[in-house]
């Protein structure tokens, strides 16, 4: 199989699809890889270690897509980057259909088969590809979330950790998964007041255990998040629907109750965000004010840790892409329930549920096609 490695061009995206050592592995099982000229540069990788390990590397993108009967990106496709896709190519990447009709109605347009990272599931419930940046962006919502808090960021002049004689900062996380854990590790760290919410009993009396006690767990209803949001400096919007849209936790009216100053970092908002106020921001300008609270909504927070994100990521996502390139799409997913999942458009038709449900297309299974 020909592989294509596109460098990213979203604003503020400096991950690749790739690491040399999965060209290797690759090139060594008979196929080939093209790599677009720079496309690890913000990663830290050279062109150089890619074509040790037997990559081509070709400066025109469109030249790859051209080649490649896979192409391995991290986020989705943007317009000009749609223009080169073919009838039958595979993309494997983070897509987030479900908010994006525009995007999806030119992906069935172009019959391609698009794989998207994060509705590959086992057979747990658990994301093996959306967890690793999952990890990275909770982590990072605190560090964020701290930085403007700052009053020169417009924020109360709140530190998390406080000082001894005064109060530690409140730090609200809605969503008890991937996100939610991490941010709330990262927020016992700094020394914060932390309560996390979730609809999921049994996911909060884990939590509750690992954390020793040192978060409050409270069973997500619309008192306890009215309750716990007047009084937060921090919200972390970590709530997640596999494939579908974003419940819309905080309306305008619910923001109005928030102290100003405050800041609300929306993790979701590549599905649609958390909050009714909730638009998508870049690195560049990730911020913007509504009813005095602080909204931070960049929609690749991991691009901006670019070298751990790209390894974290294609530790997770290359396994299965080996997999494509050695058996080819039907022979794996036939073996590979997980992968199947993520197969959210086959040749012009909706293949995943809650892309279906989300933008009111029509869903064919996959069995059927």
């Amino acid at each position: 199989m020909i592989i294509g490695i596109p460098k990213e061009i979203k604003k503020d995206e400096y991950r690749v699809g790739i690491v040399p050592a999965g060209v290797k592995d690759l090139v060594s099982n008979g196929h080939k890889v093209l790599v677009q000229k720079n496309a690890g540069i913000g990663s830290g990788i050279l062109d150089a270690e890619f074509k040790t390990e037997g990559a081509e590397i070709l400066k025109n993108p469109a030249d790859i897509y051209s080649q490649a009967e896979m192409i391995m990106k991290v986020k989705e496709p943007l317009p000009s980057e749609c223009e080169y896709l073919r009838k039958g190519q595979i993309l494997y990447a983070f897509l987030h259909l479900a908010p994006a009709k525009e995007l999806t109605e030119t992906l069935l347009k172009k019959e391609i088969i698009a794989i998207a990272f994060e509705t590959v599931e086992l057979e747990d419930g658990s994301l093996p590809l959306l967890i690793p940046m999952s990890e990275v962006a909770g982590r990072m919502a605190i560090h964020e979330g701290a930085k403007y808090l700052e009053r020169e960021k417009g924020g109360r002049g709140i530190l998390l950790g406080g000082v001894p004689g005064v109060k530690p900062g409140n730090v609200v996380i809605l969503g008890g998964g991937i996100v939610g854990s991490n941010a709330a590790r990262m927020a016992i760290g700094t020394g914060a007041n932390v309560t996390l919410l979730d609809i999921n009993l049994k996911k909060l009396r884990y939590l509750d255990d690992i954390f020793g006690g040192k978060i409050t767990t409270l069973s997500s209803n619309s008192h306890n998040i009215i309750e716990s949001i007047e009084k937060a400096d921090l919200v972390i919007g970590a709530v997640l629907k596999t494939g579908a849209k974003a419940p819309k936790l905080i309306t305008r009216e619910r923001l109005k109750r928030m102290q100003k100053g405050s800041v609300i970092i929306d993790v979701c908002i590549d599905q649609g965000g958390s909050l009714e106020t909730s638009r998508p921001t870049t690195h560049s300008n990730p911020t913007y004010m509504e009813e005095g609270v602080i909204h931070y909504c960049v929609t690749n927070m991991p691009g901006a840790v670019s070298r751990t994100s790209t390894f974290a990521l294609t530790n997770a996502t290359f396994p299965y892409a080996l997999q494509l390139a050695n058996n080819g799409l039907k022979k794996t997913i036939q073996k590979n329930s997980a992968l199947k999942k993520g197969v959210n458009i086959y040749k012009g038709e909706v293949t995943h549920p809650s892309v279906s449900d989300s933008l009111n297309l029509l869903y064919t299974p996959l069995e059927k096609i």
